[in-house]
Parts: C-alpha cells; sequence; structure tokens
C-alpha cells in the first residue's frame, strides 16, 4: 500500500512523491500510468493512495496497481469536482485570528493594522535582519493554534538549511516544504509549483489552505534564472517574462464563494542592495490586498516586532472586521498617524503590555 502527492511529467505519466522529502524526486517514487491518470482525472497535486507492486525487471519504481482514494475521498467523486479556475473568487470575509499569546506583540499588531482573512492575499515586505522569519513562525503557531482546519503549507524557498530545521522544530505539524540555495533553481521551481498545485486540490475539495513563503523574491529569481530569455529585460538583469509563474503562484490565493479558500503571506525582501530585488517588489506591489511593512529603524533601536504601522494595512478590512472594532482601530490610526515610526510602535507597546488581550485594549480606549 502506498500514498503520496501526484506529479504529472510532460510525458502523460506521473509519480508520487512524498512531502516529507519535500516532493524531490527519487527512489521510492511510485509510478503512475497515463491510463489511469485520464480515467479518474487526475491532476499534479492530487494526494492519491492505493495498492503497489514491486518493480518487475526492467522497471526502477514501484508501480500503481489500484487507484483507492483520492484526497481521501472515493476516486469516483474525483472526477465530477469543479476546475479550480472555474471556481467564483470573492473578497475575504472570514477572518483568521492570530492573537494566541499575550506576551506575543507581533501577531497582536498585525490584528490591529493588518487582520488577515481567509483567502488573503498578503506581503510581508522586509529588509534584511528585520525579523521576517520570526514574525512568520508567530503566525504559523497562531494558525496551529487557533485553527485546525486550516491546512498549513510553510514554503521556504532558497533559504538556509539551518534555518529549515529551525521551523520544522518550532513549528512540528505543519506540512514544511524547502528547497534551500544549495539546490539548482530549477529545484525551486518545481516545489513552488507543486505545492500550489496541491493548494488547488484541496481548495477544489472546499478545504482552507494557508501558505506562508519566504521568500517570493528569491523565487523571482529562481524563475529568472530557469527561463529562456526574451530579450526583453527590465532594470537589475530581470526578464521580462520571469515574473509571470510567480505572480501566477501568488495571484492563486483567494476566497472562494462557496467553501475553500489560499491564502498567501509571502515575504518580498527590500534594501538588499540588489536593483533586481527592488524591481521584483516595485513588479509585486498592488498585487495583494494586505501589506504589512517591516522597518530598520525600530531594529536598531531594538523594538520588536519592527511593523511600520502607517505603511502597513489591508484592503476591504471592513469585511473582516465588525464596526465596533473597526471604528476603534480607525481611531488608534488617527493617534498613531502624525507620530514617528519608532514613537508609534513604543505607544502601542506601552499600550498592549498592560492587556492580556486585544479585545481588553479596545476596551480601554473607550475610557
Amino acid at each position: 500500500f502506498g500514498a503520496g502527492v501526484l506529479e504529472i511529467l510532460p510525458d502523460g505519466f506521473g509519480f508520487l512523491r512524498s512531502p516529507d522529502y519535500s516532493y524531490l524526486p527519487g527512489p521510492d517514487d511510485i509510478y503512475v500510468s497515463p491510463s489511469q491518470i485520464r480515467r479518474f482525472t487526475l491532476r499534479t497535486g492530487d494526494l492519491v493512495s492505493g495498492q503497489i507492486r514491486p518493480p518487475k525487471e526492467s522497471e526502477r519504481y514501484f508501480a500503481l496497481l489500484k487507484v483507492e482514494a483520492v484526497n481521501h475521498e472515493s476516486p469516483e467523486d474525483s472526477i465530477n469536482r469543479t476546475l479550480f479556475d472555474n471556481l467564483t473568487p470573492y473578497y475575504p470575509t472570514e477572518r483568521i485570528k492570530l492573537e494566541y499569546d499575550p506576551t506575543d506583540f507581533s501577531t497582536r499588531v498585525m490584528e490591529l493594522i493588518c487582520p488577515v482573512g481567509k483567502g488573503q492575499r498578503g506581503m510581508i515586505v522586509a529588509a534584511p535582519r528585520t525579523g521576517k522569519t520570526m514574525l512568520l513562525q508567530s503566525i504559523a503557531k497562531a494558525i496551529k493554534k487557533n485553527h485546525r482546519e486550516i491546512h498549513l503549507i510553510i514554503l521556504l524557498i532558497d533559504e538556509r538549511p539551518e534555518e529549515v530545521t529551525d521551523w520544522k522544530r518550532q513549528v512540528s505539524t505543519a506540512e514544511i516544504i524547502s528547497s534551500t540555495f544549495d539546490e539548482p533553481p530549477q529545484r525551486h521551481c518545481q516545489v513552488a509549483e507543486m505545492v500550489i498545485d496541491r493548494a488547488k486540490r484541496l481548495v477544489e475539495s472546499k478545504r482552507d489552505v494557508v501558505i506562508l513563503l519566504d521568500s517570493i523574491t528569491r523565487l523571482a529569481r529562481a524563475y529568472n534564472a530557469i527561463i529562456p530569455t526574451s530579450g526583453k529585460v527590465l532594470s537589475g538583469g530581470l526578464d521580462s517574462n520571469a515574473l509571470q509563474k510567480p505572480k501566477r503562484f501568488f495571484g492563486a490565493a483567494r476566497n472562494i464563494e462557496n467553501g475553500g479558500s489560499i491564502t498567501i503571506l509571502a515575504t518580498a525582501l527590500v534594501d538588499t542592495g540588489s536593483r533586481m530585488d527592488d524591481v521584483i517588489f516595485e513588479e509585486f506591489k498592488g498585487t495583494g490586498n494586505m501589506e504589512l511593512h517591516l522597518d530598520r529603524k525600530l531594529v536598531e533601536k531594538r523594538i520588536f516586532p519592527t511593523i511600520d504601522i502607517n505603511a502597513s494595512g489591508t484592503r476591504k478590512e471592513e469585511l473582516l472586521v465588525e464596526k465596533d472594532g473597526l471604528n476603534k482601530m480607525w481611531i488608534l490610526r488617527k493617534v498613531l498617524n502624525p507620530l514617528s515610526t519608532v514613537e508609534s510602535m513604543e505607544f502601542l507597546l506601552g499600550k498592549l503590555t498592560g492587556t492580556k488581550t486585544n479585545k481588553d485594549f479596545l476596551d480601554l480606549m473607550n475610557t
């Protein structure tokens, strides 16, 4: 008996890859024949399980004998499901509660400044060493604690190997898919495509998925390295076609009208000294419906979280927050607006330290 996530190759057949090995092609993969793929209309990203047989003399891989389940449902059900591209996207309407620990201020500030809903396409804009990994880990822990129904995928592209290990220890129950910086760019792209296909298949089964991507800049760089040159080069050495696939990845985040959503929170690097990174950020600016900016000045003062309150925000936040809370959030912004980045964060942290929950803090604002 075997199971895995299907990757269909250009030749028509496919292999079941294991998420434990970050969908890396390996000798333990299970071969799926084109006839099985056609019969059950299987697509890349489907979780397929069934009976397998050992390889014959000339074969190298185990083969799938019988498809018994597709995405934990019977294979017959998978034939009639609606394609992801035909589902209707809408603004996020159901909020993801990020507050999980009174002492974790980063998620508490996020709740007040830029609430996140199911189906949010969020961008975390960060200079190097502004604590973006810590912020993502806090978000991951909050989702794991408050929302058991959400399928959490953490996608680490071009990261340091020790960081991947740290993620696995901090958030052990999430699906952590990584491609470290010593891997070739083709591998980064293959991993990202497998992850987004996996998420799309889950949404077709009306599941909620959250993908935390670190970072979209590195993903765009990987695509820039592998695509054939079009001859049109933007400043910084970025090919004009290179961003099409990362934009498709980022654009897959959406809330589906009658069930299911993909939420993507991706980090974008700025101020790295590379012109290309700035161009990638400029191209992605405005495609998301939530932005969170992390500021260097706060790091130098050793103030954490390093969120730039005035630059961050969510579009259509009135759909996520009830009216009373929304008015208080707007009043809070009015108070913080004239202050500098450092002053506003210090002011807000001072107030949050005295309260256990954000609700207590907002109730205090009345008095």
